[in-house]
């Protein structure tokens, strides 16, 4: 044993999980999902310009949130369809024009104005990308805010307040 494991030592080998959430269908969107995410971390690691990467990084963190979510709830992939398949890639390839600019220093009139319509709309595109994250939560909402007053109202008629409060509607 102790020669063996001198000439052919124990070797980790780490592998990337891809999702399982029992759908093929919403795995392969969240695999898609998180290549582009790590192509959007690896552009803004290339673009000098603070404000640009601020945006960048929202759009990230919001992104990998919203793959978190339909990990977790499968069913609400569908919600995210579109940021999946056009929003996310768009804003990406869109990025990498901008980092292919900076990169091969390509100045002008044309080269400017691409460069400060991208700037402009980076921020535009964070408060999507959060909005979006927002909608995966809509429903929740509802339901925990139907779940509260249900309580409330159970809780009032039972006395147990300590007031004599009627339930909330």
């Amino acid at each position: 044993y102790a020669v063996g494991t001198k000439l052919c030592p124990t070797r980790v080998v780490r592998t990337l999980i891809p999702y399982a959430t029992g759908s093929e269908d919403v795995d392969a969107m969240l695999n898609g999902i998180a290549a582009n995410l790590d192509a959007l971390h690896k552009l803004n690691e290339a673009i000098p310009d603070p404000q640009l990467s601020a945006a960048m990084e929202r759009m990230e963190k919001a992104g990998r949130s919203i793959a978190a979510v339909v990990e977790k709830a499968p069913d609400k992939a569908r919600a995210i369809d579109r940021f999946a398949r056009y929003y996310l890639p768009e804003t990406v390839k869109l990025m990498a024009t901008y980092a292919a600019l900076e990169q091969n220093g390509v100045k002008g009139e044309n080269a400017a104005q691409i460069e400060s319509e991208l700037r402009r709309n980076a921020a535009t595109t964070a408060t999507a990308f959060e909005n979006q994250l927002d909608k995966l939560f809509a429903s929740d909402a509802l339901d925990v805010s139907t779940d509260i007053a249900a309580l409330e109202g159970m809780l009032n008629l039972d006395g147990l307040t300590g007031g004599d409060f009627a339930p909330r509607s």
